[in-house]
């Protein structure tokens, strides 16, 4: 709560806090990444080793592929650290105005949104539980300025919740706070 004080505003109150789910954490978003990133990876892995293992290869191209070797590593692996290491420093709460979400790392930042004023707001629940909260559209893989969030959903532009417990009574929350909101 300590993370939300100084943030409200006047007559505003704290209804709920919470964080995200910890650790490594795949999404319905992985049923395409993960293959596709082995793909990647693997077809990266095979051009880097024929260019190197053949003397008359020019260092160009022995070059070229080193950053596809780096980006098929991150989407292998390193996005599911960057994500978990992101979401470790992420603190959620409802107010009866608005949603606020504090992240302390790897750049502090904070980011609030009037309840009214969103447009969408939708649940993606799974049978434990937890579930995410999204304050806007989800992105499609091919959406134009979508960077590294596709693949790493603590650095998706759009505000959410992500894999919080007891989703659907936050949810709840966060409608009857909107409500009243525009009463």
């Amino acid at each position: 709560m300590s993370d939300f004080q100084n943030q409200l505003l006047k007559g505003e109150k704290i209804l709920w806090t919470g964080r995200p789910a910890q650790g490594v954490l795949l999404t319905s978003r992985d049923w395409f990444l993960v293959p596709f990133s082995l793909f990647w990876c693997g077809f990266a892995f095979f051009w880097e080793g024929m260019v190197a293992s053949s003397p008359k290869s020019p260092d160009f191209m022995k070059l070229f592929g080193i950053p596809f070797v780096l980006i098929g590593l991150y989407f292998v692996a390193g996005r599911f650290f960057v994500d978990a290491w992101v979401r470790g420093g992420l603190r959620y709460a409802v107010t009866n105005k608005r949603a606020l979400i504090s992240r302390t790392k790897p750049f502090a930042k904070f980011s609030a949104m009037n309840l009214r004023q969103a447009q969408e707001i939708a649940l993606t629940m799974r049978s434990d539980g937890r579930g995410t909260i999204r304050f806007g559209a989800q992105p499609t893989i091919w959406a134009q300025n979508n960077g590294f969030a596709y693949m790493t959903p603590s650095l998706d532009p759009v505000m959410q919740f992500i894999a919080i417990d007891d989703a659907q009574k936050v949810y709840r929350l966060v409608q009857q706070a909107a409500q009243e909101g525009e009463e």
